[in-house]
């Protein structure tokens, strides 16, 4: 039977009888019911095996003690003459031993006891599927907790119960999980067109925005389509949205509008008022999105036009599909509108799975590796801003109604400066129009902020560790109490009070009313003007670096190894953000932080141009070993594997850590 998004699809279950050509033992049917009568006109073994593999096609086949049901399959086809195909597997009983390894019994009764699973009609074929089915969705939220998390990681765990495999070997099974070596690079690393990935829809927009007044005839319309050559007028259905123009509030009219409109009602349809034939609402998309996005997101909605909206959600510019005729929407392409229209979290989880293809496909495309993570840190974003939206529906359903004021979600830290990488954990935070924390408000949005984590959680993006959510009540409050907390923060003299505050920096909208983030974002970088010591206890509060070098140059590695996170990215990451609060740099991105300073005149040009350097040397490392990790069924890790590198990476990873080591006595003098 077939499992999908964790529901078990009873009504789509394959079920035949198979003709053994011998006679039923009275044993077996005294368990399973099935005689020789029963059987007499079914058909045999190689009439059902094609059908079954049609029915399996690319699923990965899920089975309780599977090496013995592999074994009987297999010496069927060589009985036949038929090929044996095996499928991607799992097996329950391993997956419920590395789950919880000191169970009294790992029997399909003793799970479903120690699971809550109810079995209906044992010995069955269908009923012991729905009970294996029942089982493994109960196991998945275990296997999470324990760091498991995607397919290749629960095959890897399995394969690591050697003396279980060892005895079923004995026993004569098929191995009940094969090694996922290295994920099939025809069909994970296709070759995509990166040119979505590497440019902005800013950069391709038409600016500034056209309008045409609601009231204006069709034929004025069309005049001023072909007088300025473009295919749309937006189209307010407010009076006075002229200087503010608020997508919320804005149609659109083309040139195949008023093409249709002709056509059905000849010369007559120029005297319309525009208003009359203005689609609405306007779909639109962010101006710092990537193009891909607006791709997959034209493809999905089968528009030809988007509006293109800054962080206020007013309009500033017009992108069509012309503007993108040379870029294809393929399926790597569309990956972020997925995610954008995922309904369910079983949605959510399937479009999230795609992105370390993605980024595999990307490096292989020599795309760079800030570009990279910037595409990373934007699918951070589109996800917790979905789950955003399912959490609110969650909320309402439970019958806490809606949110009680405006409000923004933000997400802080790598996702917010857009430096992700495949290695994460949630960093979000809530800001609000009004409430004092404790209020009506304050309690809708801490059980809102929990669902959000929960649902992060349950997609694979887990909980963080340092409780940086918006579940949390420092990490959520009206502006107000914000801006008290800023203000309490500044006036502190204690590093140790000032853990995780710096992450706060990085803060950016993801969904809601960004203006609030915005706002309480500049406030924290004005407050923060010319307080020297502020900037210097957060970059304190952060920690320190862990040394990459020896003394004699060499790499200091732990099995292999050497993190590249906390020898590396960390020092100059903390340190760009040190700087910018400093100096007033109000950006982002490392980069911005890093050239801000740097057309300030401030410190050396080249000792800011090397640390970005470093920067992109550590990222390009960690993502390359963070793609190889996960291919071979291992969580991604900071930490890189030296041996692997080729003699120019080592080169570059070594200057890049001679810089770090130098980091303390560049940052002391840009300070001052």
């Amino acid at each position: 039977m077939r499992l999908t998004g964790g529901r078990v699809e009873i009504d789509d279950a394959f079920v035949r009888l198979v003709r053994p050509d011998e006679a039923v033992p009275a044993s077996a049917v005294a368990i399973h019911h099935i005689d020789d009568a029963k059987l007499a006109s079914a058909p045999g073994f190689g009439q059902v095996w094609p059908a079954l593999l049609a029915f399996i096609g690319d699923a990965v086949v899920i089975g309780h003690t599977l090496g013995f049901d592999l074994a009987v399959l297999k010496r069927e086809c060589e009985r036949e003459d038929a090929r044996f195909s095996r499928p991607r597997t799992l097996d329950t009983r391993l997956l419920a031993q590395v789950a919880e390894p000191n169970l009294a019994s790992f029997t399909l009764e003793g799970l479903s006891s120690w699971l809550g699973v109810e079995i209906k009609n044992r010995h069955s074929a269908l009923g012991d599927a729905v009970a294996t089915a029942r089982i493994f969705c109960a196991l998945v939220p275990k296997l999470r907790a324990g760091g498991i998390r995607t397919l290749g990681e629960a095959i890897e765990a399995s394969r690591a119960l050697t003396h279980v495999l060892d005895e079923q070997h004995r026993a004569g099974w098929v191995e009940a999980v094969e090694s996922p070596g290295r994920v099939d690079a025809e069909r994970t690393l296709r070759r995509i067109d990166s040119y979505p990935y590497r440019h902005r829809v800013r950069d391709v927009m038409r600016a500034p925005a056209e309008f045409v007044a609601a009231e204006a005839k069709v034929s004025e319309a069309l005049a001023r389509l072909m007088e300025e050559q473009i295919s749309s007028l937006y189209v307010p259905t407010a009076k006075g949205d002229g200087a503010n123009p608020s997508a919320a509030r804005m149609g659109i009219i083309t040139e195949r509008d008023i093409l249709r409109a002709v056509s059905g009602h000849g010369s007559a349809a120029l005297a319309l008022p525009v208003e009359q034939l203005a689609s609405k609402p306007l779909a639109v998309i962010p101006a710092d999105a990537f193009v891909y996005r607006a791709i997959g997101r034209m493809n999905r909605l089968k528009v030809r036009h988007l509006g293109v909206v800054d962080e206020a959600g007013c309009i500033i510019g017009a992108l069509s599909a012309r503007d993108l005729l040379r870029l294809r929407a393929g399926e790597a392409v569309a990956l972020g509108d997925e995610i954008d229209a995922a309904p369910d979290i079983p949605a959510l989880g399937r479009a999230w799975a795609k992105l370390p293809a993605v980024v595999g496909s990307l490096l292989a495309e020599d795309v760079s590796a800030p570009d990279i993570a910037a595409v990373i840190s934007d699918e951070v974003a589109a996800l917790t801003r979905q789950a955003a939206v399912i959490a609110e529906a969650r909320m309402r359903d439970a019958g806490h109604g809606g949110p009680m004021c405006p409000y923004a979600v933000a997400v802080l830290g790598s996702a917010g400066r857009g430096e992700s990488l495949l290695t994460m954990d949630q960093d979000n935070a809530l800001v609000f129009a009004q409430g004092t924390p404790g209020s009506a408000e304050d309690q809708w949005f801490a059980q809102f902020g929990a669902h959000i984590a929960d649902i992060l959680h349950e997609v694979g993006v887990p909980y963080c560790k340092g409780g940086v959510m918006a579940k949390n009540p420092q990490w959520r409050g009206s502006l107000a109490t914000w801006q008290e907390r800023i203000r309490d923060w500044i006036g502190r003299s204690n590093p140790q009070s000032l853990l995780s505050v710096d992450i706060f920096f990085d803060m950016r909208a993801v969904h809601g009313d960004g203006r609030l983030c915005a706002s309480i974002w500049r406030y924290a970088f004005d407050a923060a003007r010319d307080q020297v010591g502020f900037a210097k206890l957060l970059a304190e509060a952060a920690g320190g670096v862990e040394p990459g070098l020896g003394f004699l140059g060499g790499f200091r590695t732990k099995q292999g190894r050497i993190d590249l996170k906390k020898s590396g990215l960390f020092g100059i990451v903390t340190a760009a953000r040190a700087l910018a609060i400093r100096y007033h740099v109000v950006e982002h991105s490392t980069r911005a932080r890093l050239m801000g300073i740097k057309a300030m005149g401030i410190g050396a040009a080249n000792d800011l141009d090397a640390l970005f350097e470093g920067q992109e040397t550590f990222l390009d490392l960690l993502l390359a070993q963070q793609i190889e990790d996960i291919e071979r069924g291992r969580p991604p890790s900071n930490a890189v594997a030296v041996k692997r590198l080729s003699a120019r990476d080592r080169e570059r990873l070594r200057a890049a850590l001679e810089e770090v080591g130098n980091l303390d006595e560049i940052t002391r003098s840009l300070f001052f």
